[in-house]
């Protein structure tokens, strides 16, 4: 009985550390959406879709009212991105997630009337 006591404290500290590090660090599933899904978030989140021909033709009229932030991992900003944009990569984690609320709030600045186009 005291070698099982001995035994069963370091046996559940490992297996909680291993239950809380799988929890924070798996991936969060995405569904599969339909763009009309896609455009219902949207309106309820208040945020407005973009396609390409669209965005480029902002681009080439408003750039400097456009903050474009690329949200790819580090190497797919590496082997190209749309000049002039700020990488901030994206982990599909809600831990990452939120450690990286106020990275984010420091990395769009001050300025509330750009049009931020994240991609």
């Amino acid at each position: 009985m005291k070698y099982f006591r001995a035994i069963l404290l370091p046996v559940a500290s490992v297996s909680v550390t291993f239950l809380v590090l799988w929890g924070i660090n798996r991936p969060v599933p995405v569904a599969q959406s339909s763009m009309e899904q896609v455009q219902h978030e949207a309106e309820r989140g208040g945020y407005r879709l973009i396609d390409g021909e669209s965005l480029w033709k902002l681009y080439e009229t408003d750039r400097d009212n456009i903050l474009l932030v690329d949200v790819r991992q580090e190497w797919e900003h590496r082997a190209g991105h749309i000049f002039g944009s700020l990488h901030f990569s994206l982990e599909p984690t809600w831990w990452a997630r939120w450690q990286k609320k106020r990275a984010l709030e420091h990395l769009l600045g001050p300025d509330k009337d750009k049009i931020l186009v994240f991609y």
